[in-house]
């Protein structure tokens, strides 16, 4: 695994993007790779989540969604990184997208889905002003995905009125200049010593979809023991569904995108002292079975 860089070097690529109404959208360009833009999104969600909308914008069509907390959950899982808030959910392709341990993905799609170009910003009137601020992102078939709209120094925060044409709150625009200054600039650095998208978790199915005969509780705590017997920095969490059906309680250990099948109290202190403590699959329960576990 290559070394996490904290210094991203500068694309130096600008677009401009003309509006069919007038004005136009100025883009610049900032690096796409996991070690860049996890960073960003993880900061903007967990640090600035009351400053950020998400967005999807097609025409004729846009959809709005703001946080009223930090995320229950903003995690990487086969290469989708999955936001979980109190009243809603959702996914975002960072990564190649496997299809769950089979990897039923085609190859064509796994290019496809994962972001392929990400730029910082500014939708201009026909003056050149700029009027609002945000982060774009296109996947491989140069599809718009998700959009984060950006505090706008021009509306208010509470009703989203306008403020008078000549009064706006500069100071909204910090976010974005920060941002810019990391991204597109490379004038200050990253604020993370290595990408919290890659932090280590293990997590529990706890679908009733499947097994509802499965008890997947006393795995989840034999798992939190023994990781705080180890002295682990891991979390531990449950998932809805972890894409493998009728062989729970299924696990999977993140990042190196593990599944196990079948994992009782015992097998699951067995994965940490195997897997995470010592560095070694446990064979005789990996999903998909290796020749020698059968």
């Amino acid at each position: 695994m290559a070394e996490f860089q904290r210094w991203i070097t500068p694309l130096q690529r600008s677009t401009v993007e003309p509006l069919p109404t007038g004005g136009a959208i100025l883009h610049e360009d900032i690096p796409h790779g996991i070690d860049d833009i996890g960073p960003l999104l993880y900061s903007l969600f967990h640090e600035h989540w009351h400053q950020v909308q998400l967005s999807h914008v097609v025409e004729g069509s846009v959809l709005e969604l703001e946080f009223s907390g930090k995320p229950k959950i903003c995690i990487l899982y086969d290469g989708y990184l999955t936001i979980v808030t109190e009243t809603w959910h959702g996914h975002l392709c960072l990564e190649e997208h496997g299809g769950g341990p089979l990897k039923t993905t085609p190859e064509k799609l796994r290019m496809e889905r994962r972001i392929q170009r990400a730029s910082l910003y500014r939708r201009c009137n026909e003056q050149g002003e700029a009027r609002s601020w945000g982060i774009q992102f296109w996947n491989g078939g140069g599809e718009k995905m998700m959009t984060l709209f950006l505090p706008n120094p021009y509306v208010t925060d509470l009703d989203e009125d306008l403020l008078p044409e000549k009064k706006p709150q500069i100071e909204k625009l910090a976010l974005f200049n920060s941002l810019r200054e990391i991204y597109v600039l490379g004038v200050q650095p990253i604020p993370f010593d290595s990408n919290p998208l890659k932090r280590p978790y293990i997590a529990v199915c706890r679908s009733s979809r499947c097994n509802p005969s499965r008890n997947w509780q006393p795995t989840f705590e034999a798992l939190e023991q023994a990781v705080a017997a180890a002295g682990l920095d891991v979390d531990v969490m449950s998932f809805g569904c972890l894409e493998v059906c009728k062989l729970g309680p299924v696990v999977h250990v993140a990042p190196d995108q593990t599944w196990y099948t079948r994992v009782t109290p015992e097998v699951a202190t067995q994965i940490v002292q195997t897997h995470q403590v010592a560095g070694q699959r446990l064979n005789s329960h990996l999903y998909p079975p290796t020749p020698t576990s059968r």
